[in-house]
This record gives structure tokens, sequence and C-alpha cells, in this order.
């Protein structure tokens, strides 16, 4: 039998369907900007978000980075928390890519408080001081479990931002799990950030790429600085068929992915050796800590040995999450697999 795959909602494979539609998309050349495959994903997804434009980028890191330089300038600082995928998993691409440096902020459960926020702000006109210049922030909170940023506290964010002069950046990886499980539309959700990036390649199952949405001049410096990157593509309709049609067809079924994940949080939970809430499971993340003190690795590496495949976040943290290719059968089949081993 096939392996459980938890150890990431990377690992899809693309149904036929979308093989279909690769197989048969219409291509140009991106870089020329005349692939009308890459601009229909284009002009949809900034429809979708409620922006100008946007621009397909080849990786969710990219377009993060793409963002960011796009938005600061070398010897600015960006405000950002401790735990955000843009400083923990993108190689300090702030600084090597950008010349500006992070700001780490702490947050409970990866949440900014307004007055840690505040206390950071620098006074532009004092020459010893970097400028202030961005806000990162991130929905869903992918270090903290996938949990949805508080609508209320995030627009809190937005306006002391813009009122400081400050610009926002968000990383929307998996902005469409938090739109679902908010139960607002996405364009809700980037309403009041000036740029975000959105990806395909994780929950909605395309085998490439995210992009980059904002106001026109914002994305045509990104697509300069896509360039600039590396990321510039040629007949890329071919991947950005799959990532449209992810984001036309498979949006919606992601509550499948966060109820399956609840069910297999509460599975999880009822075993001697993973200590969880699964009330605190919102989208298509878990995360468990080992109750009888054992490593994490150990306990993916004996998870693995019967087939169920999941992740040690840090070394007191194992990560499972929920995806298209893992069914509610699946999730049951797991738990018996993974029950000798975690009593």
């Amino acid at each position: 039998m096939a392996a459980i795959d938890f150890r990431s909602d990377t690992v899809t494979r693309p149904s036929p369907e979308m093989r279909r539609a690769m197989a048969e998309a219409e291509v140009g050349d991106d870089v020329w900007g005349d692939d009308p495959t890459v601009i229909e994903l284009e002009r949809e997804v900034a429809a979708v978000l409620g922006k100008e434009a946007a621009v397909y980028v080849p990786s969710g890191s990219m377009g993060n980075q793409v963002a960011i330089r796009s938005q600061v300038r070398p010897g600015d600082e960006v405000l950002v928390h401790e735990l955000a995928h843009v400083v923990v998993h993108e190689q300090g691409g702030i600084a090597a890519l950008s010349g500006a440096q992070a700001r780490m902020l702490p947050g409970e459960r990866g949440v900014l408080e307004l007055d840690v926020i505040e206390r950071n702000l620098r006074d532009p006109s004092d020459p010893h001081h970097a400028i202030v210049s961005l806000v990162s922030l991130e929905n869903t909170l992918g270090e903290t479990g996938g949990l949805v940023y508080p609508q209320q506290r995030f627009s809190e964010i937005c306006g002391l931002a813009h009122e400081r002069g400050l610009r926002v950046h968000l990383d929307g990886a998996r902005l469409w799990n938090a739109a679902v499980a908010s139960g607002r539309a996405p364009r809700e959700l980037t309403a009041e950030v000036d740029s975000v990036s959105v990806c395909f390649s994780k929950g909605l199952g395309a085998p490439v790429g995210s992009a980059v949405a904002g106001d026109a001049e914002l994305i045509e410096r990104a697509r300069r600085n896509r360039k600039l990157f590396g990321g510039g593509m040629r007949q890329a309709g071919i991947i950005a068929a799959g990532a449209l049609y992810a984001l036309c067809n498979n949006r919606e079924r992601l509550a499948d992915d966060h109820a399956n994940a609840r069910r297999l949080a509460e599975g999880l939970a009822a075993t001697g050796r993973l200590e969880l809430d699964p009330g605190a499971v919102q989208t298509n993340i878990i995360l468990a800590r080992p109750a009888d003190g054992s490593p994490a690795s150990q306990i993916v590496s004996e998870l693995a040995e019967v087939g169920v495949w999941c992740a040690d976040l840090d070394p007191r943290t194992v990560r499972f999450v929920t995806h298209m290719d893992v069914d509610s059968e699946a999730i049951e089949t797991a738990l018996e697999l993974a029950g000798p081993v975690l009593q």
C-alpha cells in the first residue's frame, strides 16, 4: 500500500482534468508578454484578489521576495513576526535580495501586537536609524498551525502602517484556506494590503507557481524584479494552465481538507503519545508535541515505517498537513496504522 503523505500540501499530483488543461494550453513567450494563458491567469488572480494587476512567478518564496524588493530600498527595515515564512524559510532573502533588514517581532501564535509595532517604529528624521518602510504579514500562519489571522487585528495593523506611511505586504500562500475557513471572499482579506502573494501549488494542487498582486505600478516593478531574480519564463502557459485550473476549480473544496484535519487531530489526540488540541485546528495544519519526551524526528521515523508520512517542524513538534490527495477514508486508514505506534 502506498504511504499516506501528510508532510505538506505541496505533495499533491495534478488531476487528469488539470493535466488535460495543461496539455492543451495555448502558449506564447511570457517574457515578451504574449503568453495568452499566463495573461488570463494574471487577470483572474487580480480580479479574485481585488487588485489592479498580478504577475505569475515560479514559487511562493520568489513571490514574497519580489514583492518586498518592489517596495523597499537598500537599508530600509521590514517589520515582521519572528516566525514568518519570509524570515524562517527564505534564506535571509530580505537582506540578500533587497539589501533591507528584517526586524523580527514577537507575538502570541504569530499575531503581532499593535503596541509592539509602535514601539519598533523609528523616527525617519533621525539619521542614525534605518527607515521602516514595510510591514509583512502572513495568512494563514503556517508556523503556528495554519491559523487564520484575526481580521480585526489585521485591519488595525494595516491602518496603523498606512497612517505612519508604511506599506503592507501579505504572504498569502494559504490565503485560500483562510478565505474558506473564515467565510470571507479573498478580496476581503486583501483589501487593505499593498501587495499580496498567493500560491497555487499548496492546497489548490497545481504543480508550479504563485502570483503577486497589487496596483499596476507595483506589478510593473515586480515584473522587472522577477526577471532580475531569474524568474522570467518562456512558454509558461503550460504550467500556468494548471494554476488557472486550480484557481477556478479547487478553492471551495478546501473545506474538505479542513474537516479531514479536524478528524485527524481528534484521532491523534486520543493516542497516548502525542499532545494537541483539536479545537485549535482551523484549517489544514496540525501541530502535535510528543508526550513522552521523544524527539519529533523519532516519531516521524516510526510513523513512516508503518506508511504514515509526516514532518518534524522542530525537535519538539510533529506536523501533519491534509490536502486533496488524502480523503476521509485515508484519514481513517492513517489513524489505524498510526495507532500502535502512538499508544
